[in-house]
């Protein structure tokens, strides 16, 4: 009786631990992660609205009736990524993160130049060319050193009322995310 009791323990024990592992293996097995449903609305470099009303199956669900979104794929083995937009919402912030959705860097309007949406994304090796001569397009932008080869920006506005719609969609209008 005792053995059968082990064993049972033992198989139960065994089917819990294969079933954590496969709970923790899913999202790298998975298709229907951020980056792939990125991909499958744009390709790399392209802002792709997040969520919209007209969409029948969004790429995201925002929770927050007042916030619109947009993302865009980057690959840094392409050049610098150089994201911009014009700075008349009532609140914006972009978050960058790397292929598995792990937030690695946020900032929002109140810590940017003029409150404008500048942004350059780089690796570290190209901060060290860019240190020795920085173009023009990047004097007024704010520099985040990426480690990964690849990642997503999402840019997020605030829309306080109806009356905001236009100028929240001339905001993600004039984004624009590119290899520089």
């Amino acid at each position: 009786m005792l053995r059968l009791l082990y064993a049972l323990l033992l198989g139960l024990l065994g089917a819990a631990i294969i079933h954590i592992v496969i709970l923790l293996l899913l999202p790298l097995i998975t298709d229907a992660d951020a980056w792939s449903r990125l991909a499958a609305e744009g390709e790399t470099f392209e802002m792709v609205p997040l969520s919209t009303d007209a969409a029948p199956a969004p790429v995201v669900t925002l929770t927050d009736p007042f916030i619109r979104a947009s993302a865009c794929r980057i690959d840094l083995s392409e050049g610098a990524t150089h994201v911009t937009a014009r700075a008349d919402v009532p609140f914006w912030s972009v978050s960058i993160y790397d292929r598995r959705g792990h937030n690695v860097y946020s900032f929002n309007d109140r810590t940017a130049t003029a409150k404008a949406l500048d942004l350059a994304i780089v690796s570290p090796a190209q901060m060290l060319e860019l240190r020795k001569s920085l173009p023009d397009e990047f004097a007024k932008s704010l520099f985040v050193e990426f480690a990964q080869p690849a990642g997503i920006v999402v840019i997020r506005a605030f829309v306080p009322d109806e009356t905001f719609e236009p100028a929240v969609e001339r905001f993600f209008s004039s984004a624009s995310c590119r290899a520089s």
